[in-house]
């Protein structure tokens, strides 16, 4: 049956009496110490200190708690105005940081990061910047810039904004079924939100085992750190505890949360069980609330500058990162210093303020904007349009530049061509080189179409890394180019000859997982399984596989163990077998070299000796399979004293051991005359 109106109002009062008149000091003083933890540890430690998960907690409980109060007390709830006013207050801070931060890259971060920030303050501003961090840490050929990212924190900021939309949701949704079946809306809620928190964190204990990188930025594996703060909301008004069990329950668990980012692997193991650390440790001071004893811990908490402090939370949160970060770019250090860190600290606390209290409060306090709904809605389209604005404008600015250096590339980026004998260099003095550095993740090499289990019965796990060109049933001839990224890379090469001869070319590429026969361990064993079983089903005139490994540490390349083997099982069905020496692999990062130093740079340009033996070790390889043909194009990469990072104008690596395309595709001619030359054809 439905609860009278005078349960529904005792109940609310109950929690009401929880609460100090709606307001609790202790609580925003944890959300201060939270911040403070993040910050300090990001600053001083270089560790993640579990602040954050405790941040999204107290989001929780007290949004939790401001629904549970209106439904019980009988007020209507807008789903619409509650997300068009919790966004006005959200974004203004926000959009300041997002558009400082773009002016700061602009100036202090390499080109190479320019992108990179582009497309993170698009996916910061529309709060999913985490799912850009998930895909590209488990992305093998996504940049590794996550640290030195001025937006990185927008990631919890981004799960927030989510939840944000979510739980109003769950709420209404659990308000509508307590109604229609006529059960306690407490009840439901209760129901919905364990169920929630149990598979949540079901999913955030499997997914940080199997892969917690990707399992740190889910939204998936977080919602059980929301759950708990919404159960504790549910569960509060009804826990009775002794004073001194109180107050002993909000030290321990003020201590517990303070030094958990020491005492645990929080970077490493999070948001697994151990995520329970700090919440758990969070739920014994919220649970301790105002003892109204001299020693309690909510004395402290409720300190009125740690409580000010609570208020300045977001935007302290907000500015202290990409300041962090732009500092180490300035100073080309690690980690900050003790000097240097108090000096973030304070800066982000000045601008906190400033934040504060003129772009956060008047925004919030706008009169004006809460009479009509499409005034909210306009602030909200305002920030929106001040940060894409300059953002869509920096990135149409850029690809107009690239588009204006690509109509005289021909002349002025030449490329490996500079190295064949004869060349005559045309190049305007003073031309830019290609490709641009902003544009590097667009430099790996692919083949156009998709792959599916076909006739030729390939596994779905295969076709998952498998791409093809169009062209395949009226081909002339078949490549299939086989193993890590080292073999990709010669795909600007192979691609523009497939187009020229009618043939047909797929790629099974598996980011390092080299083609061989050997135990690499069970994720490369699986594919090379099955690339071989379709190697032998599909019977292409040509498996194309890099045929030696390149060190960073020694300059002699070793054929790559277990591929004489490999090649044999396909020599033997009259499978043409063409393996490539290895490029050099460099104990630097060839683009960011450049952009500290300098095109020309001798720190760019090892001697050729340090980084590649003159005599590649073929006698292995063709012991094991003597009709492998082999190629050896280390004189396009090389100069015959140096293996510099630019050539003719040209980048060749894209980082410490990756060619680009472009530069690939200006070796074209050359690879033409000794491609052709190693497959008979």
């Amino acid at each position: 049956m439905a609860v009278p109106q005078t349960a529904r109002a005792g109940r609310a009062a109950r929690i009401d009496s929880v609460l100090t008149n709606g307001y609790r000091p202790e609580v925003q003083g944890l959300r201060a110490l939270a911040v403070l933890m993040v910050v300090v540890y990001h600053v001083w430690f270089n560790r993640v200190s579990g602040g954050v998960d405790v941040f999204l907690l107290i989001s929780a409980f007290l949004i939790s708690t401001s629904f549970l109060t209106k439904q019980e007390a009988g007020r209507p709830f807008d789903l619409t105005r509650y997300w068009l006013h919790l966004f006005k207050r959200l974004l203004p801070a926000a959009s300041l940081v997002l558009l400082s931060t773009l002016l700061g890259s602009a100036f202090l971060l390499p080109q190479s990061r320019w992108n990179a920030v582009l497309e993170q303050t698009w996916a910061s501003l529309f709060y999913v910047q985490n799912r850009v961090l998930a895909a590209d840490s488990v992305d093998y050929y996504a940049v590794d810039d996550s640290l030195s990212s001025p937006l990185q924190h927008f990631w919890s900021l981004s799960i927030q904004g989510q939840v944000f939309l979510l739980w109003p949701l769950l709420f209404a949704a659990s308000a509508l079924c307590a109604r229609v079946l006529r059960l306690s809306f407490r009840g439901v809620v209760l129901i919905v939100f364990s169920i929630l928190f149990l598979a949540s964190l079901s999913c955030s204990i499997y997914e940080t085992y199997v892969s917690q990188a990707s399992a740190y930025f889910a939204t998936r594996t977080r919602l059980w750190e929301f759950a708990l703060g919404t159960l504790l909301a549910l569960l509060l008004p009804f826990l009775h505890f002794s004073r001194r069990v109180r107050v002993a329950a909000g030290w321990v668990g003020l201590s517990a949360m303070l030094s958990g980012g020491f005492l645990l692997d929080v970077q490493g193991r999070f948001p697994g069980y151990l995520a329970l650390w700090p919440l758990m440790a969070a739920v014994l001071v919220i649970v301790a609330g105002q003892t109204g004893s001299p020693i309690g811990v909510d004395r402290l908490l409720s300190w009125t500058p740690l409580v000010r402090l609570g208020d300045l939370s977001y935007s302290l949160y907000l500015w202290h990162w990409p300041l962090l970060i732009f500092l180490l770019v300035w100073r080309d250090a690690p980690a900050a210093g003790f000097v240097d860190g108090l000096g973030i600290v304070g800066l982000s606390l000045g601008l906190a303020y400033c934040t504060t209290r003129w772009i956060e409060r008047p925004v919030r306090r706008m009169e004006w904007a809460h009479k009509r709904r499409r005034r909210v809605f306009a602030v909200i389209a305002a920030c929106v349009v001040l940060v894409g604005t300059p953002a869509a404008g920096a990135q149409a600015g850029l690809d107009l530049h690239v588009a204006r250096l690509e109509e005289n590339a021909g002349r002025n980026n030449p490329g490996a061509a500079v190295l064949l004998p004869g060349f005559v260099n045309q190049a305007d003095p003073g031309a830019a080189v290609l490709p641009a550095a902003w544009a590097m993740q667009k430099e790996w090499a692919g083949l156009p179409e998709s792959c599916d289990a076909d006739e030729q019965a390939m596994a779905p796990a295969l076709a998952d890394n498998c791409s093809r060109t169009a062209q395949q049933t009226s081909a002339d001839r078949s490549i299939v180019v086989v193993g890590d990224s080292h073999a990709q890379q010669w795909l600007g090469a192979i691609a523009p000859l497939a187009e020229e001869n009618n043939w047909a070319v797929t790629a099974l590429l598996l980011g390092g997982c080299v083609y061989t026969a050997d135990d690499r361990g069970d994720r490369c064993n699986r594919f090379n399984e099955l690339a071989e079983q379709y190697l032998l089903g599909a019977a292409p005139d040509l498996v194309f596989v890099v045929a030696t490994n390149a060190s960073a540490t020694d300059p002699q390349d070793q054929a790559t163990p277990g591929l004489g083997q490999a090649a044999r099982a396909l020599l033997a069905e009259g499978i043409g077998v063409v393996g490539i020496r290895d490029n050099p692999r460099f104990g630097i990062d060839m683009l960011h070299c450049t952009e500290r130093n300098g095109p020309d740079a001798d720190a760019c340009s090892p001697p050729r000796t340090s980084v590649l033996n003159d005599s590649p070790p073929l006698g292995e390889l063709l012991a094991g399979a003597p009709s492998m043909a082999f190629l050896d194009l280390t004189d396009l990469v090389c100069r015959p004293d140096t293996c510099p990072a630019i050539v003719g104008n040209v980048r060749v690596y894209l980082d410490d051991n990756h060619l680009t395309e472009r530069y690939v595709r200006t070796m074209v001619p050359a690879f033409r005359t000794q491609f052709l030359a190693a497959a008979g054809w």
